[in-house]
């Protein structure tokens, strides 16, 4: 806009030159550098007066066309300049925040639709925003990470220097949800050999890509086209059931899903017989369905995956209803 407006003032100087008077030209005429050159000085409003309207038209011109295109052009520069500044500003302040918890942070990369609906759900189970960190390389994906109040690194994740940037070495956990699955493998690849012991959370949209992205180290692997196509076979056969799964995936209301540790008062007790809906009980790092001999009883050191009502939160950072004490801090 700037430059349209530059080149419009030297168009229109040049055009009406027989109404100006060059006083270092003793043929006083007006050639397009000269036009240029009154055109900068005059917008930036340094004015040396060499140059200058003399016809009543020129002179009308400049009050009621250059001036005004005078100011927008300054407001124009000036404020991209206070913008760029203040969102520099702003970058370097999350930034800051972000660095002062590094090593326990979460690093998302790609903020699209289901990079946004992780980060939502990481806030809404107690994650502060100064403990995420987006990485991204699209500038509309930014302005919403920005606008989200969320520290952002600006690149492709496939690029080791740019994961590092986001502290990918010292992260607890690395989600990678591209638009793209082979993307995703690199991208797990690369995380994986910056840090060995992160937790890396992937999505793929085909199936078959699911166990090459576990071979490049993947801890989980989430398949979203095919859970969106069975949620939609589900809500197809039978329009209940696929109401209910709806529920479980949605947050804040009706019920919930969350992984909580074992109580004392639990410990040697059946999982079908606690107060909440066991589906599945994880003891030495594996999952096991409630109904599995291997954990028939439950024993200390086991974690529960159970099936709750919303209206409990903030159930998920917490381990019982009522601050019951942890089976795995009894002695």
């Amino acid at each position: 806009m700037a430059l349209g407006i530059l080149v419009g003032t030297v168009l229109l100087v040049y055009f009406d030159r027989t109404g100006y008077n060059d006083n270092n030209d003793p043929a006083n005429e007006i050639s397009l550098i000269d036009a240029i050159y009154y055109t900068t000085v005059t917008l930036s409003t340094t004015g040396y007066g060499d140059i200058a309207p003399v016809s009543d038209t020129a002179r009308l011109v400049n009050a009621f066309v250059i001036t005004p295109a005078r100011i927008g052009f300054l407001v124009l520069l000036i404020g991209t300049t206070l913008e760029v500044l203040a969102s520099q500003g702003r970058e370097m302040i999350r930034v800051s925040r972000w660095r002062r918890k590094m090593g326990q942070h979460v690093v998302v990369v790609g903020y699209g639709t289901k990079g946004r609906s992780a980060v939502e759900t990481l806030l809404n189970n107690g994650f502060e925003r100064d403990e995420i960190v987006v990485v991204d390389p699209s500038s509309g994906a930014l302005a919403e990470a920005h606008a989200d109040g969320l520290a952002v690194i600006t690149g492709d994740a496939t690029r080791r220097d740019v994961l590092r940037r986001a502290g990918v070495a010292k992260a607890d956990q690395v989600i990678i949800t591209t638009d793209r699955d082979d993307s995703n493998v690199l991208a797990t690849l690369t995380v994986r050999q910056l840090s060995p012991d992160a937790y890396i959370v992937a999505a793929v949209r085909e199936h078959e890509n699911a166990p090459l992205m576990r071979q490049s180290g993947a801890d989980s692997v989430i398949t979203s086209s095919d859970a969106v196509g069975r949620l939609l076979g589900l809500s197809t056969v039978s329009p209940m059931l696929g109401t209910v799964m709806e529920d479980l995936l949605s947050y804040g209301e009706g019920l919930e899903v969350a992984e909580r540790e074992l109580l004392v008062a639990e410990v040697g007790k059946q999982p079908q017989t606690l107060p909440d809906q066991v589906i599945a009980v994880v003891r030495d790092e594996r999952v096991y369905r409630y109904f599995d001999p291997v954990v028939a009883l439950l024993a200390r050191g086991d974690r529960l995956i159970v099936v709750r009502p919303a209206k409990e939160l903030p159930w998920a950072p917490r381990p019982g209803t009522h601050d019951e004490d942890l089976a795995s801090d009894a002695d």
